[in-house]
């Protein structure tokens, strides 16, 4: 990306907590696009927004990854690409890619129940990825008992 690019991208060069915004029982939350636009890179970096993205895309059913997919082209001049944390190689990060029909976050975390040993920073071995369809009530909710209690009020 060029530094001007670079600098709408990252949110903050330091990241010591954990990011993840739309994790379990966060159904359906609003979040402000944040970092830079596809519609700003150029063809390059805008055939890498959509390879990363393919690489979660990929994980679904061939059939339904190509609808994704093809609806993320058509939703690429709406999609930003945001990141928090250092670039090189032993760096740990978070980055977002949020458009209008698909969000995917990456987190390293800090790890889970070692606070007592100090240990309270995010670390390159505890990862949460986290795949979603903006307020698609898509995870977190439990719909079969929304529609029992819908059908028979309790």
């Amino acid at each position: 990306m060029s530094e001007a690019q670079r600098r709408k991208a990252v949110l903050n060069f330091s990241k010591t907590g954990n990011n993840n915004l739309t994790e379990a029982f966060k159904d359906n939350v609003v979040l402000d696009y944040a970092g830079v636009r596809a519609a700003e890179l150029s063809s390059r970096h805008q055939q890498q927004v959509l390879a990363l993205a393919s690489l979660y895309l990929g994980n679904m059913d061939e059939g339904h990854a190509k609808l994704k997919m093809d609806e993320m082209k058509r939703h690429l001049n709406f999609t930003y690409f945001a990141w928090i944390g250092g670039t090189d190689a032993a760096s740990v990060y978070y980055y977002r890619i949020h458009s209008p029909v698909l969000l995917i976050e990456f987190d390293h975390q800090r790890p889970a129940n070692l606070r007592a040993t100090g240990a309270n920073q995010p670390t390159r071995r505890h990862i949460h990825t986290v795949v979603r369809t903006p307020n698609g009530n898509d995870y977190g909710k439990d719909l079969l008992r929304q529609d029992y209690l819908r059908r028979h009020g309790r």
